[in-house]
């Protein structure tokens, strides 16, 4: 028998994976599905949709970690402290690919990705993306009635639209009965306003189409949003429907009454699941 590392390394994986399979919860389960789809999240974000402590969560957390579940690398977050970010480990890597039906990846390719990952100039804007979509499923822990019943990716939105337009994550919002399915565009102030507004165009081919779903902005201040406003009163489609909030508000959550509509005169803020579908007056309500 062929004992080369080479040959070994793949049944001393595929081992793990089978032994990891009936020791993991469903909760466990679901956080590899999540980084699977999303790649990134903090120890703060984990907590706040899977886990009722902070303690149980990083107890939880680093016993995943030192059986090559989840990998991690630490960020500094201020003087003196850290936080950690989790990613698929080799083993967890491996339980995603083998319930797909694909080969297992090798334990080195994956700390590989988990190394770039750490050092990529994307990695800020990913988190933001990933925390707003875990503040709406955190909020949904605690609110009957509400649930965050789609959370798709960058990757997975685009392809929905079929490369007509690039959301940075696209979801389905439910209150009370109400449904809310949006694309959503997170800006962190790191480029023109009209680079936003150049991204309209896309959205404007789904028109007519069932992926016509409302287009929200999530922006850093509320001057930046009083401009993209004004460009919004110029460019925007009509009849689509496009809604902004920010995160300088002191108590802003996206599940709120922080959302303005483009076009809306007086400015009034709804919240996630009040934000319409479609502009029933378009004349009405593009006037000013």
């Amino acid at each position: 028998m062929d004992l080369s590392p080479a040959k070994a390394l793949p049944t001393t994986l595929s081992r793990k994976v089978t032994a990891e399979m009936y020791r993991l919860t469903s909760r466990d389960r679901h956080l590899l599905d999540l980084l699977s789809a999303h790649e990134c999240l903090t120890t703060e974000q984990i907590t706040a949709i899977a886990f009722t402590t902070d303690r149980r969560a990083r107890r939880r957390l680093l016993a995943l970690y030192q059986r090559d579940v989840l990998d991690r690398f630490r960020f500094p977050i201020g003087a003196g402290s850290l936080s950690c970010r989790w990613t698929l480990g080799p083993v967890g890597a491996a339980i995603i690919a083998a319930a797909a039906g694909r080969p297992m990846p090798r334990p080195g390719t994956v700390r590989t990705a988990t190394a770039r990952l750490a050092a990529s100039p994307r990695l800020p804007h990913l988190l933001e993306v990933n925390q707003l979509f875990c503040a709406l499923a955190a909020h949904a822990r605690h609110h009957p009635g509400a649930a965050l019943l789609r959370w798709w990716s960058e990757r997975r939105a685009t392809h929905a639209t079929g490369g007509l337009a690039h959301p940075d994550g696209a979801g389905l919002w439910t209150y009370d009965g109400h449904h809310l399915p949006f694309w959503l565009e997170l800006d962190r102030g790191t480029e023109q306003l009209s680079r936003l507004t150049s991204k309209l165009a896309g959205y404007q081919r789904l028109t007519g189409t069932e992926l016509a779903w409302p287009l929200l902005f999530w922006l850093p201040t509320r001057s930046r949003e009083a401009n993209l406003h004004k460009l919004l009163h110029r460019t925007s489609p009509v009849g689509y429907v496009i809604a902004t909030a920010t995160s300088d508000t002191p108590g802003a959550h996206p599940a709120g009454p922080v959302w303005r509509l483009a076009g809306q005169a007086d400015g009034t803020r709804l919240s996630l699941h009040q934000i319409p579908l479609t502009i029933e007056d378009e004349e009405d309500w593009w006037r000013g």
